[in-house]
């Protein structure tokens, strides 16, 4: 099918209204802009006299993501009637409801409950907004706002000191890396390179000669804003989930060129697991030395040491960060600092930690493999799905370094749930 141009969306049941797609822009403001950009969050002292950073708990924020739901829901109802209610993918339902459960045997019932909530609403904004006014559509919203973002960002580097990291950070080693409107260099990082994703992978009308220009541009300011955030782990990601949409556009148009593809990556994951086993004293200087990884080797340890003895339940849905000595991690970590962590470096440890065996397999279910059989089907719009393509393979493999998946109103995390609901949409109209 002859892509139309991001424009005019052939996929909406009926014509969304302009409160709708106001509405849902409104959505991407709040995750990624939020209610205090370019604010440096000073330590907070818990219930418990501990040190952490607070602001899941924000009231007027809280405020904001609930009228935004409010306004979703009666828009979808509106132009989707009773299909809304079906369009959260039932295994991501089931994964939502296991997370309220876990509050049965939290250590901090009131806290699971709260940052499930949110986990709901958040979830079920993304689903119907987009199905609301279209795949399409809401990629034009969200390049909006991603462009806005990446030109606040780059600008604000010579007029705001805090868009960069100061002396008298926690970490002095982030001295003069950028971040932007963001708390970390490794969020605007993130940011950085889900733009570079979108502008490059983009569907485009033809001619559309000055379109691709300007998207050109976008993306090398974006990969630009990105080294100078000098965040390794978005940095060196971006360049595998390029490769993986560029490749997935051009390979999966016939059977035998996907076919080829998906023999030659097995072949070349099997000679770098070969080389791993063979000199396994790489793998093992990394994890002894707990200065690799920025420290994060700490916290897994400490994190695969809690679910050895937590396996099956695991210790309640967000609870692991701003929980002061109920956190799960309180009596494994060897070093103040690992217990002072927001979040766990690992999304798939930290799903392990906080809802067990039974949540990660849900979460693996519905947030891996259901949306990688989806892209593994050929046909539909290539273009567009090359693009879901690169930012599931981002997102995916950032879970690996940072913690993503259901992390409150992270913007990975929307940024994977506006991926999920584009997917669906297509799925719907035949389209993926």
């Amino acid at each position: 099918m002859a892509n139309e141009g991001l424009a005019v969306d052939v996929n909406r049941v009926q014509q969304a209204s302009w409160i709708d797609e106001a509405v849902l822009l409104a959505f991407l403001l709040l995750a990624f802009v939020g209610l205090s950009p370019f604010a440096v969050h000073a330590p907070a002292v818990t219930a418990f006299g501990e040190v952490g950073t607070t602001g899941a708990g924000d009231m007027a924020r809280q405020l904001c993501y609930l009228a935004v739901f409010v306004a979703i829901v009666i828009g979808a109802l509106r132009t989707l009637r009773m299909e809304a209610l079906s369009l959260v993918p039932l295994l991501l339902a089931l994964l939502l409801t296991w997370c309220l459960l876990s509050a049965a045997w939290s250590g901090e019932p009131g806290v699971t409950l709260r940052r499930a909530g949110l986990a709901v609403v958040l979830v079920i904004s993304a689903m119907l907004s987009v199905e609301t006014v279209g795949a399409g559509r809401a990629l034009v919203l969200w390049r909006w706002v991603l462009a806005g973002v990446l030109i606040v960002n780059i600008a604000s580097i010579h007029f705001i000191p805090q868009a960069v990291h100061l002396p008298g950070d926690a970490d002095p080693n982030l001295l003069g890396d950028w971040r932007g409107l963001y708390g970390h260099k490794n969020i605007a990082g993130s940011v950085g390179a889900m733009t570079a994703i979108v502008f490059l992978f983009s569907p485009r009308p033809s001619p559309g000669v000055f379109r691709t220009l300007l998207d050109a541009a976008i993306t090398a300011a974006a990969v630009g804003f990105t080294v100078m955030t000098r965040s390794k782990s978005s940095l060196g990601l971006l360049a595998v989930a390029l490769l993986a949409g560029a490749v997935y556009r051009i390979a999966w148009k016939r059977n035998l060129d996907r076919t080829i593809v998906v023999v030659g990556g097995a072949l070349l994951a099997t000679i770098v697991l070969v080389f791993v086993l063979a000199d396994q004293s790489i793998i093992a200087r990394f994890f002894e030395d707990p200065q690799e990884f920025t420290g994060r080797t700490e916290i897994w340890a400490a994190e695969i040491a809690y679910i050895r003895d937590h396996a099956l339940l695991g210790a309640g849905f967000g609870t692991f960060s701003d929980t002061g000595g109920l956190s799960p991690l309180h009596n494994y970590v060897g070093s103040s600092w690992v217990g002072e962590a927001s979040h766990g470096h690992n999304g798939y440890l930290q799903l392990l930690v906080t809802i067990g065996a039974i949540g990660f397999l849900l979460a693996l279910a519905g947030l891996v493999a259901a949306p990688a059989l989806a892209l593994w089907r050929r046909g539909g719009d290539i273009e567009m799905k090359s693009l879901l393509v690169a930012l599931f393979a981002f997102l995916l493999l950032h879970n690996l370094m940072e913690t993503d998946f259901l992390e409150g109103d992270g913007v990975t995390w929307v940024g994977y749930l506006l991926m999920l609901a584009m997917l669906g949409n297509l799925g719907r109209r035949g389209l993926a």
